[in-house]
């Protein structure tokens, strides 16, 4: 199918959907582009819907941003528009979706999800923007996955609350505006570097979440533990937060993995400090918060290659894994407590990594 008609497609559809207030999910013209749409939506606000926070003032950490963005609220809320478009980007499970979804909550508004892999058409970002009702949020993540067709699409509707285009052929080409009601876009990226400058200047707040300090992560873990019915001392706390590499991500994974172990094993809701490290050793999680992922990496340079430096090519053929998965997955902790660096001429453990596995 053209570009063109699949524009015309989505924009027949969407204006089909308001006319007959029949929602996109239930098209009967069996159209895959809504019920993906609302499947991807509902998908991601289920998934941990009872430990995420749901207002701002139950979220803890990033306590700049937070000023910030609850006066942007209070006064959008007070001139009654749509508040202004925000880009989130840092490491992932650091909050960005969740942050989408209390503004969504704080203005009284529904907040849409979608991943950019999913928009892959024109017709898909068209249809989800004609959908929108005024002052909703559109929440896109990964959104410098996006492709440069459906990027452009947005330029006019960030900007001008509009969508241009192009019908037909030839000598009968000509272009048509569609006005959409005001909308709030809000991006989240791991990879901002990533984004077109024309995209990323069309955001009036762009902020970087940073790595949780252990206090902040000893207060989440503390609030997903009484959502869990779990009761832990507060030394476990205080260790559980100190192997969650500053993410509360992997904090409350390792304490919905505590509970399963401890269901089992013993069946109490008291969580003492050494039931958290009988449980963390066996999930294989050290004192610093590496993995057997991240041992094994450290491992194999100390043994095979003396510590290295070691090229990632040769690094990803000795332990068998993907050069991308070592790069993006496995070495950006390592890089970040010191026990790895890299240099001009590959990989290299430094002597905080030696002393971690005992070399020295």
């Amino acid at each position: 199918m053209s570009i063109v008609s699949s524009i015309t497609t989505a924009t027949q559809l969407s204006r089909s959907c308001i006319l007959t207030n029949t929602k996109l999910s239930e098209d009967p013209h069996g159209n895959d582009l809504p019920k993906l749409w609302y499947r991807e939506s509902e998908r991601i606000t289920s998934l941990l819907g009872n430990l995420r926070p749901k207002y701002l003032n139950e979220y803890i950490g990033q306590q700049e941003f937070k000023q910030v963005l609850k006066i942007a609220i209070q006064a959008a809320c007070a001139r009654e528009e749509a508040l202004d478009h925000l880009l989130l980007y840092g490491p992932p499970g650091l909050g960005k979706t969740t942050i989408a979804l209390i503004v969504g909550q704080e203005l009284g508004v529904h907040c849409h999800i979608v991943t950019a892999p999913a928009l892959e058409r024109p017709r898909d970002i068209i249809g989800i923007l004609l959908s929108l009702k005024p002052n909703e949020i559109l929440f896109i993540d990964e959104i410098h996955r996006l492709n440069h067709i459906t990027e452009e699409f947005l330029y006019t509707a960030m900007e001008d609350f509009r969508i241009d285009l192009t019908i037909g052929k030839g000598k009968v080409t000509r272009t048509h505006s569609i006005s959409i009601s005001p909308f709030t876009l809000i991006g989240a990226t791991t990879k901002v570097g990533s984004l077109s400058s024309p995209l990323f200047d069309r955001f009036g707040f762009v902020q970087r979440l940073d790595l949780y300090n252990l206090n902040d992560l000893c207060r989440i873990v503390e609030r997903t533990a009484t959502l869990l019915a779990l009761k832990l001392e507060q030394n476990a706390i205080l260790e559980v937060a100190q192997r969650s590499r500053g993410t509360p991500r992997i904090a409350n994974r390792l304490l919905r993995r505590i509970r399963d172990i401890i269901s089992i094993d013993r069946n109490l809701n008291f969580v003492s400090m050494e039931l958290v490290n009988e449980a963390l050793s066996l999930l294989q999680v050290d004192s610093q918060g590496l993995d057997s992922s991240d041992r094994r990496l450290l491992q194999f340079l100390l043994e095979v290659y003396n510590g290295g430096p070691v090229g990632l090519d040769t690094l990803a053929a000795g332990l068998g894994e993907d050069p991308l998965t070592i790069e993006s997955v496995i070495e950006p902790f390592l890089l970040q407590v010191g026990f790895l660096k890299r240099t001009h001429r590959g990989r290299v453990v430094t002597k905080d990594g030696c002393k971690h596995l005992g070399w020295y």
